[in-house]
């Protein structure tokens, strides 16, 4: 069963009806591996269906929150970005130039057990993320710096 096809089972199985809006949604966000804003993905919505509102885009992702097949990915400034292509507790790579996520494998189950037993916390959500800057901005960078240098030398 494809992704897509899980979330889908989720919702039927949950009682929502299955709306060519919704499906829209579930199919853009079951095969982006970007994780995709909400307003990402109504941009995209759109594009099929115009006159869907952004109030239902928020609608169907808090939805499929709630039931499991989105996880929402919160960051200090409040914005919020969603993957649905894997919703078991996974750690991601995190680019503070351009914002791109990626998944990243490692085992996260094992991390959170490890934390759980040595402290005395309950744990009850568990998210690893990595800072730093992907290689197409560390190549920005680079050329960046390379030209300021050769400014600064030719004067």
């Amino acid at each position: 069963m494809t992704r897509q096809e899980e979330m889908i089972a989720g919702l039927r199985g949950s009682g929502y009806r299955q709306t060519p809006q919704r499906l829209a949604i579930v199919r853009i966000l079951s095969a982006d591996p970007t994780h995709p804003t909400v307003e990402q993905v109504f941009h995209q919505v759109q594009k099929d269906f115009p006159t869907t509102s952004l109030a239902t885009v928020y609608k169907t992702i808090d939805t499929l929150k709630e039931l499991g097949e989105v996880q929402e990915l919160e960051f200090t400034d409040g914005g919020r970005r969603y993957d649905a292509m894997n919703v078991t507790p996974h750690a991601h790579l995190i680019c503070r130039d351009c914002d791109a996520i990626e998944d990243y494998d490692i085992q996260v189950e094992r991390l959170r057990k490890r934390a759980e037993e040595s402290s005395t916390y309950e744990l009850t959500d568990t998210r690893v993320d990595f800072y730093g800057r992907c290689r197409k901005c560390r190549g920005k960078a680079t050329k960046k710096s390379s030209g300021r240098s050769a400014l600064v030398g030719s004067r």
